[in-house]
């Protein structure tokens, strides 16, 4: 089943206050398991960004002025999430802001019925105890050293731990290692020289191998455990 988890960034709390979206993270992942596909996209809003939203995540109108706005990046957006589900924390504030955004261009707004917030599941789960992302990392014992600032990557590379921590979909200490979560685990596989990782993991001819590298280079130096290899541990 392909799912793609979802973040926003936003100029502030209220679509209907004239506020835009101004970051876009989602990654796609199929049975609970990332495939390498990830859409991230920084928005021009159009419009200023008050401070007390920059503070949250590091986002100026005059670092933002020169990124396309949002009718340049909705087809290439609509066409990754195809009609598969969404998961996103908090969904209702996230799809307000997606929603308001599409009716600007005239575009079909996207259901809520293929929508999974893990804010209701966390709240299911542990009623009467804190669920936001922060408190649901700490109970999961899931790496967040590296949010200083809200990113909607990033927010949604972690969102992806807590979804199979809440649905209970996968083992973690056997998909996503004792290293820390799914940034530990790739940055450590990945140090190696890929040749290196084929020879020793996989039992497989040196045909197969090539093929496989091949394969790999394909999905572009945008697939996300590439991104992993550039940012600090």
């Amino acid at each position: 089943m392909r799912e793609i988890v979802l973040d926003t960034e936003t100029t502030g709390l209220n679509p209907a206050e004239g506020h835009r979206v101004l970051e876009i993270g989602a990654i796609e992942i199929v049975h609970q398991t990332l495939t390498g596909r990830v859409f991230h996209t920084l928005i021009n809003p159009e419009r200023d960004v008050p401070q007390d939203a920059a503070r949250v995540h590091g986002h100026t109108a005059a670092a933002l002025k020169d990124k396309p706005v949002f009718a340049g990046v909705v087809d290439e957006f609509l066409a990754f999430i195809g009609d598969s589900a969404l998961v996103i924390h908090n969904a209702e504030f996230d799809m307000r802001f997606v929603n308001a955004e599409l009716a600007r261009l005239g575009r079909e707004p996207i259901g809520m019925d293929r929508v999974v917030d893990t804010l209701v599941l966390a709240r299911r789960k542990h009623p009467g105890q804190p669920n936001s992302l922060d408190a649901l990392c700490d109970r999961y014992r899931i790496d967040r050293s590296r949010r200083v600032r809200h990113g909607a990557l990033l927010d949604a590379e972690i969102l992806v731990d807590i979804y199979c921590e809440l649905t209970g979909g996968r083992q973690r200490s056997l998909v996503f290692g004792d290293a820390g979560g799914l940034a530990g685990q790739l940055a450590a596989a990945l140090s190696r020289p890929l040749g290196e990782r084929l020879r020793k993991r996989l039992p497989i001819e040196r045909e197969e191998a090539s093929a496989h590298a091949q394969y790999i280079q394909s999905l572009g130096d945008h697939a996300i455990w590439f991104r992993y290899l550039a940012r600090p541990a």
